[in-house]
């Protein structure tokens, strides 16, 4: 996802792990923008999960040993129950790819990051 089609994230209520509040605009197209204020939960060590309360969208974010003494694989998996109808039908066809370009672009940042 362009970067120019994301708003520009904020942390409250936390800041690093479970309890963070995560809140940025989506703008899946130059008309349709959605607000996604999520809350970050860690069901497990190797887990967080943001879940947007504004919908039923969530995403979890699980980290496992990689091939490498200094490397890790992470999985992202995000789900939502997606409209009904025609709209519906676009929202299934490009919601998903829209969704894997915005998690690599995050996965993107962190492999930049040093340390």
């Amino acid at each position: 996802m362009a970067a120019e089609r994301l708003g520009v994230p904020g942390a409250g209520g936390g800041g690093t792990g479970a309890g963070s509040r995560i809140a940025y605009r989506l703008q899946a197209t130059r008309k349709r923008v959605r607000q996604v204020d999520a809350t970050v939960s860690a069901p497990d060590p190797t887990t967080l999960v943001e879940a947007d309360q504004n919908s039923s969208l969530q995403t979890r974010w699980q980290v496992a040993p990689g091939a490498g003494e200094q490397q890790s694989t992470v999985t992202a998996t995000t789900t939502w129950d997606g409209a009904g109808g025609v709209g519906g039908f676009f929202e299934r066809t490009f919601a998903p790819i829209g969704i894997r370009r915005l998690n690599t672009a995050v996965l993107d940042k962190v492999t930049d990051q040093p340390g």
